[in-house]
């Protein structure tokens, strides 16, 4: 199994919801003087849309280039988007990914910004409303979603940059001349040096060479896990490695704590709820965040592993999505990310072995059939969920 590579020297900042990111996202488009590669799965029609929107479009006014890349399924497909005339008319160059779906179902569930080679943002967190629902806009939520992205400066850029770049390239019908220009475009900065250096990696999923990418990282700081695990996704329902790499990890005397977001999809919550049985008798404790949205897509291994990024741990995610995480392997940013995971499992439910072994059978015929459907699913799109 191929290691993740690592880069040290990184400054990185880990930002809670869009309270923290968006302003320090709108700060970075306002300091652009070059350009700025911009890539989202939702960017919405509301006051937080609007914001951002105009921070691209008035660097686009100093003459920026700036680049936009939505997903068709996430953004484009709404009645109500405007955002291709809206750019077009400011100078932003806007691009869709998988129109109409003429490449199958697979979506750009990615969300990266790179800003001039020198300030990245990976993460979870689309261009919308922390108090909307993400596919019910005029649903308020009872609290701000809860998500992370994560603030890149440092080498590491560079990768993500390059990365973006070629997604970019991939969204568009042009020829190799200029594919070599555009990628010519990478400009050499100046070493930075970083108060507390951490070392990182940038990892993505893809349908080519990356298909296992994301998986492999989390497949193998479970295995190498020596006390603790804790992991928040908003839809669980990972394929069979996944599920046993986790109890391996329990069987070995690994606390492993799994925070599942539910109340979104109900037949999100019966898909994961068709994995209690099993995963508690593996001794992984199990708890339901119900304060609001869970969108947090990020874990800690001991005390110096830690992840950000887009990925959910479902097969759409796992073997289907263009996905984007950082991977850190630093004992302050893990520390960092274990504080506001352990906050969020105090703001859960935990889920109790005795309730499921007192579910009815319809309800439990109910979690089977979910599970069964969705696997069909998986197979049915050949994406090699197993």
């Amino acid at each position: 199994m191929r290691s993740v590579s690592f880069v040290d020297n990184n400054d990185l900042t880990l930002l809670e919801s869009g309270t923290e990111y968006f302003p320090a996202l709108i700060a970075a488009l306002d300091a652009a003087q070059f350009d700025v590669l911009f890539e989202t799965y939702i960017f919405a029609e509301d006051e937080t849309g609007h914001a951002v929107r105009d921070a691209l479009n008035r660097a686009a006014g100093r003459g920026v280039k700036v680049r936009v890349l939505v997903d068709w399924i996430g953004t484009e497909h709404r009645p109500a988007t405007r955002l291709g005339a809206a750019f077009a008319e400011a100078g932003v160059q806007y691009r869709v990914f998988n129109p109409w779906c003429k490449r199958g179902i697979a979506r750009s569930h990615r969300k990266i910004v790179v800003v001039d080679g020198e300030v990245a943002f990976v993460g979870g967190i689309n261009i919308n409303d922390d108090w909307r629902c993400d596919h019910a806009q005029r649903q308020r939520l009872a609290a701000p979603r809860w998500d992370f992205t994560v603030q890149v400066r440092g080498p590491l850029v560079a990768q993500i940059q390059d990365e973006a770049r070629g997604q970019w390239l991939r969204a568009g019908r042009l020829g190799l001349r200029r594919r070599l220009e555009l990628f010519s475009e990478s400009r050499q900065l100046p070493a930075t040096s970083c108060a507390d250096p951490a070392r990182a990696a940038f990892v993505v999923r893809d349908n080519l060479r990356n298909r296992s990418t994301i998986q492999r990282a989390y497949l193998q700081a479970l295995g190498r896990a020596k006390h603790s695990v804790l992991l928040a996704t908003p839809y669980f329902a990972p394929g069979r490695k996944f599920r046993k790499a986790l109890a391996h990890a329990a069987q070995r005397g690994v606390q492993v704590t799994l925070l599942i977001g539910v109340g979104e999809f109900r037949i999100q919550d019966a898909v994961a709820h068709s994995f209690y049985p099993k995963l508690l008798a593996d001794g992984i404790r199990v708890v339901e965040y119900r304060k609001t949205q869970l969108h947090a897509k990020v874990a800690v291994v001991d005390d110096d592993w830690a992840t950000v990024g887009s990925s959910n741990c479902d097969g759409l995610s796992l073997f289907l999505n263009q996905e984007a995480n950082v991977v850190v392997l630093d004992q302050k940013f893990a520390a960092a990310m274990r504080e506001h995971i352990e906050r969020g499992i105090a703001d859960g439910v935990p889920v109790c072995a005795e309730e499921f072994a007192h579910t009815g059978w319809f309800r439990r015929a109910k979690y089977g059939a979910a599970y069964l459907m969705y696997k069909l699913v998986m197979r049915i799109f050949a994406i090699g969920y197993a």
